[in-house]
């Protein structure tokens, strides 16, 4: 049984271990899913986890959210600005950051900060196709786009435990990567939508434009982006985008003028 046969299986059996690293941001993303949470103790909450709280204010204050040109300089205003769902996305994302955070191995390290770049840039264009194309809510198309390497976040984390789980050079396969990736969307309670969507991207089925789902935007954001996953499969390539002259221009003119949205939300979900 090879080291990745070992992870399968103990996710198999219900057993999904985050790091110590990331056990405070993973207790702060549960309490925030409370339906019943105000703003005083969502901002009370988030102050447990000082980075988050940074990047609720940084978030509130960017090009994406500034709308008045007011600056807020505290949590519960960052808040009231992004509003919860955004918190929860960033909460989640800190939890995603932090799950490779702690990883002896350079060359895991690296991985695992290649594989960020790429979950924030496909995350931030997921959101700004969402507002474009208004096929679903921006900021459940953000949290989508943060959780959709969630399988590659948690193995990288093994990887101290379970050094050679990369070691034959396939990296992640597709089943690995739906087993995995169903058991820890399910223990960071994430949505059957946002689980439906992500299962898109495994199946790897044609892209649709105008994208009409959640599934279909995340596709296009996924094959938008130019930052390559380190676990694209070796030998795979993303599918081109089977798009008219219209529509390539219609995409080119929203990435235009977007570019300083998007570069704010990249920025600040980087951590």
């Amino acid at each position: 049984m090879t080291a990745l046969d070992r992870v399968v299986a103990e996710v198999t059996g219900g057993e999904v271990n985050f790091p110590t690293h990331a056990d405070v941001a993973f207790r702060v993303r549960l309490a925030l899913d409370d339906p019943d949470l105000h703003l005083a103790k969502a901002a009370q909450i988030i102050q447990a986890e000082p980075l988050l709280a940074a990047r609720v204010v940084a978030l509130a204050n960017s090009v994406a959210f500034r709308r008045n040109g007011r600056q807020v300089a505290d949590v519960r205003s960052g808040v009231a600005r992004v509003g919860l769902r955004f918190v929860r996305a960033l909460a989640t994302a800190l939890v995603m950051r932090q799950m490779a955070g702690s990883i002896r191995s350079p060359a895991f390290r690296n991985m695992a900060t290649r594989l960020w770049e790429h979950t924030v840039h496909v995350a931030a264009l997921a959101h700004l196709l969402a507002a474009r194309f208004r096929s679903t809510a921006s900021d459940i198309a953000l949290f989508a786009g943060i959780v959709h390497e969630v399988s590659g976040f948690y193995l990288i984390s093994r990887t101290d435990t379970h050094p050679d789980l990369f070691a034959d050079g396939s990296l992640l396969s597709a089943e690995a990567e739906a087993t995995v990736g169903k058991a820890v969307l399910a223990a960071l309670a994430v949505p059957a939508e946002v689980v439906a969507a992500i299962e898109v991207l495994w199946q790897q089925g044609p892209t649709v434009f105008p994208p009409r789902t959640l599934g279909d935007l995340l596709a296009l954001a996924h094959r938008l982006t130019p930052i390559a996953s380190p676990l694209q499969r070796q030998g795979e390539e993303v599918p081109a985008l089977p798009l008219d002259p219209a529509a390539d221009s219609q995409l080119a003119e929203i990435l235009e003028q977007s570019g300083d949205e998007l570069e704010a939300l990249t920025s600040v979900l980087r951590y």
